[in-house]
């Protein structure tokens, strides 16, 4: 049987029939968003902050050196385009389709799994007083020395969503998934010893890795804080790309479960109907064989009544 070619399938010949096979995946993807979207506009949970507690909580409050729009084009963009440069270098829309859709699943996953770890903990960031007090002076009860905040509402709940850092667990979850996939691709660990591929998969972590330090510097967040994201990311991450894809260090872990499978049953499908073509012809030959035989049976007869009916015209 001839080797099936990557390129015999494109988003054009086979896209519309993997994306359908798929739709409830995709159907879930849109739930998750949902979610996502219900998580972040819910109140979190405003964990009892007293005076005393206000000493670890003073930094100033200060803007983020990578902004929250800048994050999704660090997790799902800049992983979107290297899936889609892929693609034009093997048209294997297999790849395609399960990278990105891989991808969106380990993103998205992670975000709902951290903002409802944040809504449920309500820990307050390490600038948290600023943003109860703008102006410097201190409200609390009087029973309690609970904290009176007398800050912007919304500024006042973004300040309890410190644990986990989103920033970091979102960066992990897109970039992780990057790193898993190009390790697959240029075979990191085929047992030769190139360094240099170690290099390439270790960048996306890297680039990962300073967006949970610029949190920690920008002090929205603890170290605790960035720690617990970037675990988050990289686990989502990891059972994400093992969903669709062999593991990196398989000697298949460059290709798709889909389409190792697929050549399995067109393999299977190939020799089942040259088995059923052998029979067939078979079944010709003996069919063959039969009837010469029925011939030659009938003709013998015939030449022997012929010789013995001119035996008897002799002897008249």
């Amino acid at each position: 049987m001839p080797e099936i070619q990557l390129g015999a399938h494109t988003i054009r010949s086979h896209g519309v029939t993997v994306a359908r096979f798929h739709m409830h995946d995709w159907l879930i993807l849109l739930l998750l968003i949902v979610i996502e979207i219900v998580l972040n506009v819910i109140e979190p949970f405003h964990r009892f902050v007293g005076e005393d507690m206000l000493t670890d909580l003073r930094y100033p409050l200060q803007d983020n050196t990578i902004p929250f729009w800048a994050v999704p084009l660090i997790a799902v963009v800049l992983p979107f385009v290297v899936i889609v440069v892929y693609y034009f270098i093997r048209n294997d829309v297999y790849d395609l389709h399960h990278a990105v859709l891989g991808l969106l699943f380990s993103v998205l996953i992670t975000g709902v799994i951290t903002d409802a770890i944040k809504d449920a903990v309500g820990r307050p960031r390490p600038d948290f007083f600023w943003r109860c007090f703008p102006d410097g002076i201190g409200i609390f009860h009087n029973v309690t020395r609970d904290v009176l905040c007398t800050g912007n509402k919304d500024v006042v709940k973004e300040g309890h969503k410190s644990f986990p850092s989103g920033h970091t667990s979102w960066s992990f979850a897109g970039l992780g998934f990057l790193a898993l996939y190009l390790s697959g691709k240029i075979r990191v660990f085929d047992q030769r010893g190139h360094v240099a591929k170690l290099c390439i998969v270790f960048l996306p972590l890297l680039v990962a890795a300073l967006v949970g330090v610029s949190r920690v510097d920008d002090y929205w967040h603890h170290w605790q804080d960035v720690f617990g994201g970037s675990i988050i990311g990289l686990t989502v991450a990891t059972f994400c790309y093992l969903q669709f894809f062999p593991p990196p260090y398989d000697p298949d872990g460059w290709g798709t479960h889909a389409y190792f499978q697929m050549l399995a049953d067109s393999r299977n499908d190939v020799q089942n109907s040259a088995g059923m073509n052998h029979h067939s012809v078979r079944q010709t030959e003996l069919e063959n064989v039969y009837v010469d035989r029925d011939e030659t049976s009938m003709d013998i007869p015939r030449s022997s009544n012929t010789r013995d009916t001119t035996r008897m015209l002799e002897n008249l």
